[in-house]
């Protein structure tokens, strides 16, 4: 361990990702700063600072042509650092598509690799095309193309959160994919919020039974599950929804990875409505609001079906999103995301933050 060595830390931000890198580098900071401070021991052996790892932001310079292209600029020497490039590709701040965004993080991987970076990992929260996981028509496995574009380019490891889809790591010829999970964060918040006492966990479908199994656990609650039969010839359509246990006079938590356009989420809370539930909690890592979503949402919360959906800061919102919409709490993953960086960077093992 200590001839490990991947340089010195470096964080990139891209200017969608940047919000939640100042985040994780403020994170990094208060974490190194306690392992420097010294102990009683050190100080009766006239302690010296350590030299440990140190955090430092690149400076880096982002242009958008009249024409639409991007271009993400190094502004300093980042030759041998173990570098870190932050982006957001669902932030659509400034008009910014998926499409936009990830062209500017393999810019900036690209940018990185010719200047000699000694590790590039691209830390992505939302990995882009992740539900274009697999073929079901005529059509492509465009996930699949997200992954090997992004290591072509030049990363060999990318961070995300709560991928849609496991399977996604087999995409990857050559780079190491770490998919963490907000679960630890979301359930501590949910302990510390919510009655336990009448709480019932339900799956909203038969993908998410996993992840909804383990909140179960964590919470010691029983584990229901909904249903879905989907027409896909029809973009994947969901034609009918069953509830497979009994909800009557409980209150309800559903964990998903994402919402997006929130129509599955308000078929979902007014099904659990019909069949007696009372308080109903919604929690994802990805909280994307899209199209519809927060009309539906703000429908639920006014005609009191549902109590609250829990995100994460790893998807971008506006400081005052929360005051203008009641119903939703904000977990932060920013430190969970900062020790993995550090162990990575260090060297030690992650499983254990995995989990």
């Amino acid at each position: 361990m200590d001839n490990y060595n991947r340089g010195k830390l470096g964080i990139i931000a891209c200017e969608s990702g940047r919000p939640f890198a100042e985040k994780v580098v403020s994170e990094l900071e208060n974490i190194i700063k306690k392992e420097e401070k010294p102990t009683f021991l050190d100080r009766l052996k006239f302690w010296k600072k350590r030299d440990i790892t140190k955090v430092k932001f690149i400076d880096t310079k982002e242009t958008w042509f009249a024409n639409t292209e991007p271009k993400e600029e190094i502004e300093e020497s980042i030759r041998n650092r173990d570098i870190y490039i932050f982006q957001d590709v669902e932030n659509k701040t400034g008009g910014r598509t998926v499409n936009d965004n990830f062209r500017v993080l393999k810019t900036g991987i690209q940018a990185a690799r010719m200047s000699d970076a000694h590790y590039i990992t691209a830390v992505i929260p939302v990995f882009p095309y992740a539900r274009q996981d697999k073929q079901k028509t005529r059509e492509a496995i465009t996930a699949a193309d997200a992954a090997r574009e992004i290591e072509d380019t030049g990363a060999t490891r990318v961070i995300t959160l709560d991928i849609h889809n496991n399977a996604i790591a087999g995409f990857f010829r050559k780079a190491v994919l770490e998919n963490l999970r907000a679960s630890k964060n979301i359930s501590d918040y949910i302990i510390e919020n919510v009655n336990l006492e009448n709480l019932v966990v339900v799956a909203p479908d038969t993908g998410a039974v996993p992840r909804n199994e383990y909140y179960a656990n964590i919470l010691k609650t029983e584990l229901n599950m909904i249903y879905k039969k989907r027409d896909y010839t029809t973009g994947s359509k969901i034609n009918k929804m069953i509830l497979l246990g009994n909800v009557e006079g409980k209150d309800v938590l559903l964990v998903d990875d994402m919402v997006d356009t929130g129509g599955t989420l308000e078929e979902n809370v007014l099904l659990l409505k019909d069949n007696g539930a009372k308080k109903i909690y919604f929690a994802c890592s990805l909280s994307l609001f899209n199209g519809k979503a927060l009309e539906r949402t703000n429908r639920l919360y006014e005609d009191k079906k549902i109590n609250k959906v829990i995100g994460t800061d790893a998807v971008f919102h506006d400081h005052d999103f929360a005051q203008k919409h009641p119903w939703y709490v904000e977990v932060s993953v920013a430190r969970y995301f900062a020790k993995v960086i550090l162990n990575i960077n260090k060297g030690a093992s992650i499983s254990r933050l995995l989990k």
